[in-house]
């Protein structure tokens, strides 16, 4: 099998000293390709350098909700510039979005906003992070008449949702969430969306499969989380993980039929 976590933030402090080990390790159980987003300017360069040191790790550039407030109007002229210079292996715009839980929702939505439009004009997917705002983030999609491919990253709502955002085009991030038997909301919305709008994703080092240590999570953990995905659906490990990856090719506008670089 060959999986790809489409959303790790592999360049955290936190995998410092132990980087090399944890890939090798996620590498040894089938995981051949990560995406790690971005969340501030001032750590632009560390993501990218992250990327590039390894095979198969891709980036992309983006302000997430939670960070708006630490930036100005020319760290969007900033992210502008960079995405047109169609940096290597850049693969998309974000992380942003919008998060009721954290931050101010007034400060976040230009953010978004400006996001979701350099997206549009580069036809560059986006990463969205989305907390208790499904709703908020369909509308603005629909209101900027939103066409391209985007990955609702960490999803936690209902079916309802979700299927609303599918319909829109977007993938749904399948993460740690899922091993919890006590998140039975995001359990039954995930068993009844179709498996083309799914992608695996483990938000490493947070949002923990069960039994991991809070801030331990890793792209190694990816396989627990394709093998409570194949059992709250009843289907096969094999058959879903070629899905999958099939769908995170088609997501970040990778080649047909594979994987490329």
């Amino acid at each position: 099998m060959q999986l790809v976590d489409a959303h790790c933030h592999f360049d955290f402090p936190e995998f410092d000293g132990r980087r090399e080990a944890e890939l090798a390790l996620a590498r040894s159980r089938g995981v051949s390709h990560l995406v790690i987003p971005g969340v501030r300017q001032p750590d632009w360069g560390r993501v990218r350098q992250t990327a590039l040191a390894h095979d198969g790790l891709f980036y992309c550039l983006g302000v997430h909700p939670w960070f708006v407030e630490e930036h100005s109007e020319r760290d969007l002229a900033e992210l502008e510039r960079l995405l047109r210079s169609k940096p290597e292996r850049c693969v998309a715009v974000g992380e942003c979005g919008l998060d009721r839980l954290r931050g101010r929702l007034e400060a976040q939505w230009p953010w978004f906003e400006a996001q979701v439009g350099l997206a549009s004009a580069m036809n560059l997917p986006l990463v969205i992070h989305s907390v208790k705002t499904h709703d908020e983030v369909h509308g603005l999609l629909r209101r900027l008449q939103w066409t391209g491919r985007a990955l609702v990253h960490g999803f936690t709502g209902s079916f309802q949702q979700a299927e609303k955002l599918v319909d829109l085009g977007c993938f749904i991030g399948v993460g740690g969430v899922i091993t919890h038997p006590r998140a039975r909301k995001t359990r039954e919305a995930i068993s009844r969306l179709p498996t083309e709008s799914l992608v695996l994703e483990t938000d490493a080092p947070d949002m923990t499969p069960e039994g991991i240590s809070p801030g331990r999570n890793s792209p190694a953990c990816l396989p627990q989380i394709l093998g409570a995905l194949a059992r709250i659906r009843g289907v096969g490990q094999e058959a879903l993980a070629q899905a999958l990856t099939d769908n995170v090719s088609k997501l970040y506008g990778w080649l047909p039929g594979g994987i490329g670089e």
